[in-house]
Parts: C-alpha cells; sequence; structure tokens
C-alpha cells in the first residue's frame, strides 16, 4: 500500500503525463479503488426512488402551504391600504369610483375613498363640492363624509357642498332618495327628495330645509356655469369665493342681501365678473392689501 501510495504522489507531481500502467486513464481506475464505498453514488432501486420522490412531493406540499399561509398573513387588510386622494384646483375632474359610482369634483375639492370599497359600506370623504352619481346595491350604503354632515343613500344622484372654511355646508337632491346626518348625531337625519336641499350653518349649528325650483342649477357647474337667479349678494359672494379661492367681504348688511340675477362662466376671470356686478348699481369692488375683496356702495 505505501509502494502504491509514493507512485501516486510521484504521478501528481510529475510535470511529464505518465504512459502505461500508469497512464491517466489507469491511474483514474487505481484511485476509484481506493475512494471507500459510502462516498461513491449510489443506484437506487425503485423502492429507494419511489420514497424519494414522495418525500420530496411531501416537502413540495409542506413548502407551499407555509408560503400560503405567509401569504395570508402577510396580506395588508383593506383598513391598511393608503387611501385614495384626488384633489382639483382651477378644474373638475371626474372620479369612477371602485363600485362604478362616478363622482365629478368641482374647482379647490378633495375626494378621499379606498382602493376596494368592503362588504357592508361604502364611504367617502368629501371637501369641496362634488357631484354624486351613485350605483346601486342595496347592500352596502354609499356615505359621503364631511366635517360636519353625512350623506348617507343607496344609489341616487345628488350634490354636497362642503368647502372647509366656508359658513355653510349643503346637500342637495336631484334623484332618488337621501339621508342627511348631523356629525354629532343630536337630530334627527333629514330625508330630502327631489329638489330639495339641506344646509347646515356652521356659526350656530342650525339646519335648514330648502326646496329649490330646479336643483340641476346647483351642479350648473359642471358645465362650467355660474347661474345666480335672484339671490341675495352675499350666496353670490360665498359662491364666488369657493369658485376663485379667494375672501370676498360685503361691508353692511343692507347690501349682503340686495338680490341680484346673474349668469358667468367660469372661463370669465373674477375680476370681469365683479366689473359686471358692481357696473350700475352704485357699487365699488376694492382689492385689499391680504388679496381678499372688498364690496361697498360708493
Amino acid at each position: 500500500m505505501k509502494q502504491k501510495d509514493d507512485l501516486l504522489s510521484m504521478l501528481t507531481s510529475a510535470t511529464r503525463a505518465p504512459r502505461g500502467k500508469y497512464s491517466k486513464e489507469n491511474s483514474w481506475l487505481l484511485l476509484q479503488k481506493r475512494i471507500p464505498a459510502l462516498a461513491r453514488p449510489r443506484r437506487c432501486t425503485p423502492y429507494i426512488l419511489m420514497l424519494r420522490i414522495t418525500g420530496g412531493a411531501v416537502a413540495a406540499v409542506a413548502l407551499l402551504l407555509i408560503a400560503l399561509r405567509l401569504t395570508v398573513w402577510n396580506e395588508p387588510m383593506l383598513a391598511d391600504i393608503p387611501p385614495v386622494n384626488v384633489s382639483t384646483l382651477a378644474e373638475t375632474r371626474t372620479v369612477t369610483l371602485p363600485d362604478g359610482s362616478i363622482v365629478t369634483l368641482n374647482r379647490y375639492s378633495t375626494l378621499t375613498y379606498p382602493e376596494q370599497f368592503d362588504a357592508t359600506r361604502r364611504d367617502v370623504h368629501l371637501r369641496g363640492e362634488a357631484y354624486f352619481d351613485v350605483r346601486k346595491d342595496a347592500t352596502r350604503p354609499f356615505r359621503v363624509l364631511t366635517d360636519d354632515i353625512d350623506v348617507r343613500v343607496l344609489g341616487t344622484r345628488f350634490n354636497v357642498e362642503a368647502y372647509e372654511g366656508d359658513s355653510q355646508v349643503s346637500a342637495t337632491l336631484i334623484e332618488g332618495s337621501v339621508s342627511v346626518v348631523p356629525n354629532e348625531h343630536k337630530e334627527a337625519p333629514i330625508i330630502l327628495v327631489p329638489n330639495e336641499r339641506a344646509v347646515y350653518r356652521r356659526s350656530n349649528h342650525a339646519w335648514v330645509r330648502q326646496p329649490v325650483s330646479d336643483a340641476t342649477d346647483e351642479t350648473s357647474w359642471r358645465e362650467g356655469i355660474l347661474p345666480f337667479r335672484n339671490l341675495p349678494l352675499q350666496e353670490i359672494a360665498r359662491q364666488l369665493s369657493n369658485a376663485f379661492r379667494t375672501v370676498i367681504r360685503i361691508d353692511n348688511a343692507a347690501l349682503q342681501q340686495y338680490r341680484m340675477t346673474a349668469t358667468f362662466s367660469y372661463n370669465d376671470t373674477l375680476d370681469e365678473i365683479l366689473v359686471l356686478l358692481c357696473r350700475g348699481r352704485n357699487l365699488a369692488c376694492v382689492r385689499q392689501a391680504d388679496g381678499s375683496i372688498l364690496i361697498h356702495h360708493l
């Protein structure tokens, strides 16, 4: 054995390829005989092969089950999915919600809603003004949530105005039926019928229920129209403030109640609209240092 070891050592250190008895082919056969039997690859019998395949399948199934469980555990809950926020500046925008309902946002408005509604309800949050065409679903009520009121429906068309910092919040029904609920829930819900509006006064937390001659006037902003039909100047100033994001003040109570009728377009600038409102009425519209506008008598 020692002699063979010495010969193998000589072979591995030789610089010339050996020939004959100690060629690479014969040396490999000799080396194989010296490798322990356990180190050599074994041929699998059919029984052993079946066990190996079965064991591999079981392991694969086990890994698959573990992966599925981890997927379920790691799948984010609906509440953990970031909501969708859609905002407008000096433009309107139409949004299709996950249930197929369609919302048109007015200028300077924000709508927040989940990527997917859950199985029991459809809630959206509004700041600003929007027109809703809600797809009917009796199993999942639709709610428009604002800072002051909730509007609840199953399927209908209506308008909600809830600009931040405005003096009032309102909901106007065009078609169907809606329930308007104060956030404090201290009062009974107001159930509106078409061509009715519920107005919430933020200053004194009071509700006003008003009929409207044509509810479509409330949504004419979708066509870029601003119709003022026999409205007090204070209401005209409020709507213009929201439409152009500019504070407009009127210096006395009598002038606030001065009624006007006029129709304007969003293509008109605020300055052009104010000039037309004041012309021939002995009124002046003055822009203040802070950017606000004051309307007063000359």
